[in-house]
């Protein structure tokens, strides 16, 4: 019975392991609807370079399908080489993970169509970015004032715009604070602290480091923002 028992367990192991995944896999895999001809990049930021991690020609029904060791979430991007000399609307960002990871778009649309399921840290940071969305729209309409206005503008009503640009961004720091320090069990918490809001106090970013579960505080974004902290604190 003990040898049918390990034999069991020794097949279990083998298929497991046969495919070449481990549990720090992450699959990246979908479909670029309307792309018949073009190269696809699986790209990060390890530290201060981008680096293609994998790339893969797309002919036919636009598929696609990536796989590599993860080890801890962080930012990953989709790449689309069009041959057309224009960089715009050619690069998904999103939250890598071990796991499947599902990525729907089109190629005329490829970054603003984007369709990303499958990770919990991707799914946090989109929450994130809604959360923000008020800010950008205010920060965006100051901008405009600024630019759109027919006469130039004196001095009174330049200072009025600064003060209101003020305001907006630190309303933004402490969207993006509150939230870092309401999800402290999210990977995309401290990636928010050192991508995000580096400049801000040193409190607020301490803050969200000691805030940090064990687990995230040990990963690549919360190594880098203890790793900043103790910069700032020099």
């Amino acid at each position: 019975m003990k040898k049918v028992l390990y034999a069991l367990v020794l097949l279990v192991l083998t298929a497991a392991c046969g495919d070449g995944t481990t549990e720090n896999t992450m699959i990246v895999s979908g479909v670029v609807k309307g792309l018949k001809k073009g190269t696809l990049y699986l790209q990060h930021l390890p530290d201060s370079a981008l680096i293609t991690v994998d790339s893969l020609e797309v002919s036919g029904d636009g598929s696609f399908t990536f796989q590599t060791e993860v080890e801890s979430p962080e930012i990953y991007y989709l790449y689309l080489d069009k041959k057309d000399n224009n960089d715009i609307n050619d690069r998904i960002t999103f939250f890598g993970e071990p796991g499947a990871i599902s990525i729907r778009t089109t190629w005329n649309t490829f970054d603003t169509n984007a369709k990303i399921s499958g990770s919990k840290s991707n799914k946090k940071l989109e929450e994130y970015r809604k959360n923000m969305t008020a800010v950008n729209k205010r920060s965006l309409t100051i901008l405009q004032q600024g630019y759109n206005s027919e006469t130039p503008l004196d001095s009174l009503q330049l200072d009025s715009l600064q003060r209101q640009s003020d305001r907006n961004t630190q309303r933004g720091y402490l969207v993006a604070i509150n939230f870092a320090i309401n999800n402290s069990d999210s990977y995309v918490a401290p990636y928010i602290a050192v991508s995000e809001i580096a400049n801000a106090n040193v409190k607020y970013l301490d803050s969200i480091q000691n805030s940090l579960t064990p687990e995230v505080a040990d990963s690549k974004y919360g190594r880098r923002l203890k790793e900043h902290i103790a910069r700032l604190k020099k």
